[in-house]
């Protein structure tokens, strides 16, 4: 490596905290963030860093740029994907991808789990211009190149998606508690084997269905009612672990933090009302995840 480039390595290191809180924030996937990180180096290795006159802006600008693309392409392929399921967007870590759970737990909730749930809601421009300017304080004049709109048109922007993530985090926040309280309770009655316990966070008709994967694991493809799916979950709960699954609480099975499965769960009035069991690594792939504490 040259002297050169040794420098702005050295730089680029210096910086990579912040463009790595800038693109999780922007995508809410830390392999995402980390792709976006590594695409912003590649860029600036190909530049003429004497005409750079603020790496760290410049920088920073590179990964909102490389961000928003990949925003754009991802609502594209959501679009142009309506006969897939549209539950599990293209983005997130399992099996043999190098990130550990554990650190996407921790900037998930560095980030705060609601406000990562709502900012999906946002569309792409609207995302850029909140995240850049009332997260990181990036003038709206900054932005507005990177939108490609005027500055007043990216100060309309960050204002509605203010407001929207405002009213949306509060109601996201009661929400994401009460399904946290339910999940809990049947977790712990799961490892503890009471089937009582069980029975009262069940609803009567609660349906259970697994892929192929995870239906080799449990020996079971289909089940209904509060009964059958007590049993099945009787002392079955050992090493799994609340989650946060594209969004929503649900269950997350990783022995040593290798991902197993995933129980994708409906609550209605503080029952749970069907589960899911997925354990195919192709649907494992396109979901997010973030682990949270039982």
């Amino acid at each position: 490596m040259t002297t050169e480039n040794q420098w702005l390595g050295e730089k680029f290191e210096a910086n990579r905290e912040h463009l790595q809180a800038v693109a999780y924030r922007m995508l809410g996937s830390l392999s995402e963030a980390n792709d976006a990180v590594q695409e912003s180096w590649l860029r600036l290795s190909r530049a003429d860093a004497n005409e750079i006159e603020n790496l760290g802006g410049w920088l920073t600008t590179v990964v909102a740029r490389v961000c928003l693309d990949m925003l754009r392409s991802r609502s594209a392929r959501h679009e142009e994907s309506l006969d897939e399921d549209e539950s599990l967007p293209e983005r997130l870590p399992t099996r043999g991808t190098g990130i550990d759970p554990e650190q996407e737990a921790l900037l998930a909730d560095s980030v705060g789990l609601a406000l990562l749930v709502v900012l999906d809601t946002l569309n792409p421009a609207e995302r850029l211009a909140f995240v850049l300017h009332d997260i990181f304080g990036m003038p709206f004049e900054e932005i507005a190149p990177i939108a490609q709109r005027s500055g007043t048109a990216v100060r309309q922007l960050a204002s509605r998606a203010r407001r929207r993530v405002q009213g949306a985090v509060a109601a996201k926040d009661a929400d994401l508690a009460s399904q946290r309280e339910v999940v809990h309770a049947f977790l712990t009655a799961s490892r503890e084997g009471s089937f009582e316990a069980l029975l009262a966070v069940l609803d009567p008709d609660v349906v259970f269905r697994a892929d192929a994967v995870a239906a080799a694991i449990g020996s079971t493809l289909e089940m209904h009612g509060a009964q059958a799916v007590a049993q099945r979950f009787m002392g079955r709960a050992r090493g799994a672990q609340i989650a946060l699954l594209d969004g929503a609480i649900g269950v997350l099975v990783a022995p040593q933090g290798q991902i197993l499965l995933i129980l994708n769960l409906t609550i209605a009035q503080g029952k749970i009302t069907g589960i899911e069991a997925v354990g195919e690594p192709e649907r494992l792939r396109h979901v997010r995840i973030a682990t949270v504490e039982d």
